[in-house]
């Protein structure tokens, strides 16, 4: 496989860096509404037909499964680092969205949905880690801000199904429509996008690359704080919802539905502050710092919300919006310090490969947690959820005090 060779002009003005983010932040949150469409689509889908436990889950977990592949296939490959970061978010975006359209020819219990649905998590490992190389390329010690950018209007993408579904009637087919048309509209905007500056020359096909994010002891130790971030995020995310709509019904008189919808967009959707606050603060008081406290604050909100269970709705709000923006607050974080700590001309390959990780991770804490209410549950249910913390905690503590911190943004300039 040939390299492509990536030019970039040095001197870049800053309202080209400005229209070049603008544009990519277009381009990515369009294409990853491909990754939630199931999700606004399921209450549709459940009214119609009769889904198995199973295929439930499926319909969700196949996406992740196609990302963790997709991001080790991409990584071993050094696909990012040694491609035209711009055309291969482009083409994945273009087969993600063909694969998300083709859906519509099926009935949703068809055994084929969850192969579709597969095929478009692999297309978004050419999105996602592929869009925080292209910002890093940009990036002037303002690294934490644009990514944390990215990872705003993430969440709040993650958090417009909920909202979806407090409006109620859509049919299930709109979701994958509008999810295609956004990945259209996502594979022709990152054309336009300039690449920064800060690009390396590409490095030669070696699967050995991938081995760097272990042999480097702060990259690993980076990377060990973002799987005790992952731990918890996903399966947060995963089961809010469900725990606050059992614990509404328990004292609400209408049973809480509405509200509970309501309160998960508003607690979800509150992580889009966290992670701008994030950001902001990580470029000027150091990614260790910033990182550990986050984790520290969340992992306290996951061992205190199961005790509110059953308690007044307005104190499940109130922790579960501490919960929601410092969850989210370090994510970008970990990217970011990882972009700093690796070799320039791996940058794309070393965020492909902590994605991949951290994702792969998911898919046990969200399948852990049901498991947890029927043994202990509500009450202790998420307190599984701030091990990871913890632990992300100690390995980011650890990696402050390493010399190697000098070369990321830590608090010490």
């Amino acid at each position: 496989m040939d390299a492509v060779p990536l030019t970039a002009a040095k001197g870049r003005t800053a309202k080209g860096k400005a229209a070049s983010l603008v544009l990519l932040l277009v381009a990515e949150v369009s294409a990853m509404s491909v990754w939630f469409a199931t999700t606004a689509s399921l209450a549709d889908i459940k009214a119609h037909w009769t889904l198995g436990p199973f295929h439930e889950a499926l319909l969700t977990s196949s996406v992740q499964a196609g990302f963790v592949v997709g991001t080790l296939v991409s990584a071993l490959l050094s696909l990012p680092d040694r491609l035209d970061p711009r055309r291969l978010f482009a083409a994945s975006a273009l087969v993600a969205a063909v694969a998300n359209l083709a859906i519509l020819a099926l009935q949703p219990t068809d055994p084929l949905l969850p192969v579709l649905r597969l095929v478009t998590g692999m297309c978004m490992a050419g999105v996602y880690p592929v869009g925080m190389k292209l910002a890093a390329t940009w990036a002037e010690r303002d690294l934490g801000l644009l990514i944390g950018l990215l990872i705003a209007a993430l969440t709040l993408g993650s958090a417009s199904p909920h909202l979806l579904a407090v409006l109620g009637g859509v049919d299930w087919r709109v979701p994958y429509v509008a999810a295609s048309a956004g990945a259209l509209l996502a594979a022709v905007t990152v054309c336009f996008v300039g690449i920064g500056p800060h690009v390396a020359k590409a490095p030669p096909l070696r699967p050995g690359n991938a081995l760097e994010a272990w042999r480097n002891y702060p990259l690993r130790l980076a990377n060990l704080g973002y799987l005790g971030h992952m731990w918890e995020l996903y399966a947060m995310w995963a089961w809010l919802a469900l725990f606050l709509n059992e614990s509404f019904a328990l004292v609400m008189p209408d049973g809480g539905g509405p509200a509970a919808k309501l309160a998960t967009f508003a607690i979800v959707g509150a992580g889009a502050l966290g992670a701008l606050g994030g950001g902001w603060c990580a470029d000027r008081w150091g990614r260790t710092l910033v990182t550990s406290v986050s984790m520290l604050v969340s992992g306290g909100c996951a061992l205190v919300i199961g005790f509110l269970f059953g308690g007044p709705p307005w104190a499940i709000v109130a922790v579960g919006l501490v919960w929601g923006i410092s969850v989210i607050a370090d994510s970008g974080q970990f990217s970011a310090t990882v972009a700093e700590l690796s070799d320039r001309s791996l940058i794309g390959t070393m965020l492909t490969l902590q994605t991949c990780l951290g994702f792969l991770l998911t898919l046990v804490s969200i399948h852990l947690v049901p498991y947890a209410v029927a043994w202990v549950g509500w009450r202790y249910a998420f307190a599984v959820l701030a091990i990871g913390p913890l632990l992300g905690t100690l390995a980011m503590l650890r990696l402050r005090a390493h010399p190697a911190a000098v070369r990321i943004a830590n608090g010490r300039r």
